[in-house]
């Protein structure tokens, strides 16, 4: 069977991988693609919110499934495409439809989500230029820190956590009035700053039963000791030490289920990934935010734990066997870092050779933002590849990670050296 992934980044070139190994899987394209996916499969040089260009490309080359990796697709309702369409309505998407990948393309309605079906989160309120004065009122009853949130996808840079009630309030004056994130911060969501440690739990369902995936624990600033701007993520750990049965017993009763029967009992389809980022406030878990597709670089983590074959999951999530398929996951710790350009998460060059990938042998290479020049692989995004090794413990698999990283060289690479620091 052919199958189509869309996206570029470290998590498609995870997918790529693991759907690769899979003998029930002919060839694979991904659109569009980059320079580790080249290797394995046909990269398509389309954008994938080009829903018509994405058709031809499934016509043209037979495709049997499509897999989508980011977001912006499943909002924009390439699903909810699919299924309007004679050609392409009985070809199986992995991602949710438009309803349902709301969870993520709206931030005030996941919080009406999780208030309705009684997900643990945080207080909020949401607000417009209209009530402008009301979040001013409503903040003032809020103890520092303060959480603003876009209410629409803003490329990950539509949450700030600010000390200063004044700050706050001049910030929600500018999104909401001055459209700081576009039209994505028109509605601005505040919610009382949660305390804890954060992680992710990832869940596939195929709209009626579901697996939980391993868990992850990312870390998003580009300095050391979680200082610094934040980025896309800068390196992963998966499982999370303090993750234990008890804490994910407590996740599934409180969070997945309630999550799952919300979906069905509200009519939404949902035949995808959840992405759960979590709060653990003292062995008690709360949602931060959904997520309908899998974290990056938490992929490069999770997926290479899961022992199952993913395309068999993949079609439990499309005819709703899930629950009839085998899934094991390594006992293994799995950790990735994250080698960004310099500059990045601000300005940075491109179309840096990267050289050493031929003496790397403990460790995986996921390649994110790279691409194919004259015949050399070059940079082409800020974070460009995900090392992941595996261990006994976290020190085993970073050491591994890190070894690796010696190895590979590209102009001003940067990466930071304590991923981990607080799990240790």
């Amino acid at each position: 069977m052919n199958v189509l992934i869309l996206g570029s980044g470290g998590r498609e070139h995870a997918f790529a991988l693991k759907l690769y190994k899979s003998n029930k899987v002919t060839q694979l394209f991904v659109a569009p693609g980059n320079a580790g996916t080249h290797a394995i499969a046909k990269n398509i040089n389309i954008n994938p919110t080009d829903f018509n260009a994405v058709k031809e490309v499934v016509l043209k080359n037979d495709i049997k499934m499509v897999v989508v990796g980011p977001e912006a697709p499943l909002v924009n309702g390439v699903h909810d495409f699919f299924l309007a369409d004679n050609e392409l309505k009985n070809i199986p998407i992995i991602g949710p439809k438009k309803d349902g990948a709301l969870l993520e393309g709206s931030k005030d309605f996941s919080k009406q989500f999780m208030q309705k079906h009684g997900v643990p989160t945080a207080k909020y309120k949401s607000f417009t230029k209209d009530n402008l004065n009301d979040g001013y009122v409503f903040l003032e009853t809020l103890e520092p820190p303060f959480v603003l949130k876009a209410d629409g996808l803003a490329a990950g840079k539509g949450v700030l956590i600010l000390n200063s009630l004044e700050e706050a309030k001049a910030e929600l004056e500018e999104m909401v009035s001055n459209q700081k994130f576009g039209e994505a911060s028109s509605t601005v969501v505040i919610e009382e700053f949660l305390k804890g440690i954060e992680l992710s739990v990832f869940v596939l369902t195929d709209g009626k039963s579901y697996k939980i995936l391993p868990s992850a624990k990312d870390y998003k600033r580009i300095g050391e000791g979680d200082t610094g701007l934040n980025t896309g993520g800068m390196g992963a750990i998966s499982p999370v030490p303090f993750a234990d049965k008890v804490f994910l017993d407590k996740v599934e009763e409180l969070v997945v289920k309630p999550t799952i029967l919300g979906l069905q009992k509200d009519g939404i389809d949902y035949r995808g990934f959840i992405f759960i980022g979590l709060m653990n406030d003292h062995g008690n878990p709360s949602v931060v935010e959904y997520n309908v597709r899998m974290g990056d670089p938490e992929t490069e983590v999770v997926l290479p734990r899961i022992d199952s074959d993913l395309f068999d999951l993949f079609e439990g999530v499309a005819n709703q066997t899930l629950h009839e398929k085998s899934f094991s996951v390594s006992d293994k710790i799995a950790t990735t870092v994250m080698l960004v350009s310099g500059g990045y998460p601000e300005a940075y060059q491109k179309n840096k050779e990267i050289t050493g990938f031929e003496n790397i042998s403990e460790s995986t290479v996921y390649h994110a933002g790279t691409t194919i020049n004259n015949n050399k692989v070059v940079t082409s995004g800020g974070r460009v590849l995900a090392i992941t090794s595996f261990g006994d413990t976290i020190q085993d698999a970073l050491k591994k990670s890190y070894n690796s990283i010696d190895q590979i060289n590209f102009e001003n690479m940067n990466y930071r050296k304590d991923i981990g620091f607080d799990l240790m």
